[in-house]
């Protein structure tokens, strides 16, 4: 029997896009999704906003054994989530392991961090 890892769903409800300011290195989220399994995955995000109905931009393919930064200032598929304050909701064909970063240049000093998100 072959082992499946990583999580098939997988929520980040702090999800806060910053604005690209005027550096070198532009203020961005990213969310990385590992496939460490032997078939591809597909992957669907569903976005959720404080003050209107969720989006649920195209599926993306994270293929076996690979892994795939997803940037969240370009657009997903052919949706851009818009800047500020989301949430997000991964749901996969097969296990993934999911993390999100955060470059945020709103302040002087530039502040880059990552999370793991909540597996369902």
């Amino acid at each position: 029997m072959e082992t499946e890892f990583g999580r098939r769903v997988w929520f980040f409800p702090d999800g806060d896009l910053p604005p690209a300011g005027e550096g070198a290195m532009p203020g961005h989220e990213s969310l990385i999704i590992l496939n460490p399994n032997d078939q591809d995955a597909e992957v669907t995000l569903t976005v959720y906003f404080e003050d209107r109905d969720p989006v649920t931009p195209p599926p993306q393919m994270v293929a076996a054994r690979r892994v795939r930064c997803i940037r969240i200032d370009k657009p997903v598929g052919t949706y851009q989530i818009p800047f500020g304050q989301y949430a997000l909701k991964i749901e996969s064909t097969v296990g993934v392991v999911c993390q999100m970063g955060r470059a945020d240049v709103r302040q002087a000093n530039l502040a880059y961090y990552t999370v793991m998100g909540f597996a369902g």
